[in-house]
């Protein structure tokens, strides 16, 4: 799971030339993340797809957020 989640992260922001910019959440970095119903890198990975998508934030701007969220 640690190389799948990286890959889609830092390896995407690197092969883009962004990594200064995306890729991992740091002061300064632009904040594109998704928040899911499960901690993917604690359930059955074949329960991965079964996830659901709480919350999505895009240049730290939150563009869908559950009520649960707040």
């Amino acid at each position: 799971m640690d190389e799948a989640v990286r890959a889609y992260t830092l390896g995407s922001a690197y092969a883009a030339h962004q990594e200064k910019q995306l890729g991992t959440l740091q002061p300064g970095k632009l904040a594109d993340l998704i928040v899911l119903d499960r901690d993917i890198f604690r359930c059955d990975p074949m329960e991965i797809h079964a996830a659901s998508v709480l919350g999505t934030m895009v240049g730290g701007e939150w563009k869908q957020c559950a009520p649960e969220l707040g």
